[in-house]
């Protein structure tokens, strides 16, 4: 069974709840979404908290895919760039699926949600975003269509002496 994926969904504190989960669970399951396991929802909080200011400021838009029982199941966030230079593409930032629907082909299903809601911004002409080396992301990004065009070698350090790439990736929707 497939996502039914939401633009803009209303922020309501079950929909607040459900991304703190999700992040959190995905998070702990080894999920290259900005933490290191073990974290818990407290830690994960204050950067929801900055997305949804984000969104209500206007500079950040939410994409959330949820299962046949109504569950959060996925999401990202599309972010414009505000650099006056650079208004023609825009950020995707902390793409997840929840651990419990890996391997349903969800994460392909989220890309091309995102790549179709970016679609749909007026002058959006790419989608921009990174992932952390090591992990083979660049690879499944690249099967969907994803390019790398940049990597800082050791940018991201998850341990102390474990230090992974920084990997540029773009999807041009020309």
């Amino acid at each position: 069974m497939s996502l039914t994926f939401t633009l803009d969904p209303a922020v309501t504190p079950a929909l607040r709840d459900g991304i703190l989960d999700l992040w959190t669970d995905v998070s702990n399951a080894g999920g290259s979404v900005g933490f290191v396991p073990p974290v818990t929802t407290e830690a994960v909080r204050p950067e929801l908290v900055k997305h949804l200011v984000a969104m209500a400021e206007g500079r950040t838009r939410l994409l959330v895919g949820h299962d046949q029982d109504g569950r959060i199941a996925a999401a990202a966030f599309l972010a414009h760039n505000t650099h006056r230079l650079m208004t023609h593409w825009l950020w995707l930032y902390t793409v997840m699926v929840h651990p419990r629907h890996q391997g349903k082909g969800y994460g392909r299903d989220l890309l091309a949600a995102a790549e179709g809601a970016a679609r749909g911004i007026d002058g959006i002409e790419a989608i921009r975003l990174t992932c952390r080396g090591g992990l083979g992301l660049e690879r499944f990004y690249g099967s969907c269509g994803y390019k790398e065009v940049g990597r800082v070698p050791g940018a991201i350090r998850v341990a102390p002496g474990d230090d992974r790439d920084d990997i540029i990736m773009l999807l041009p929707l020309g």
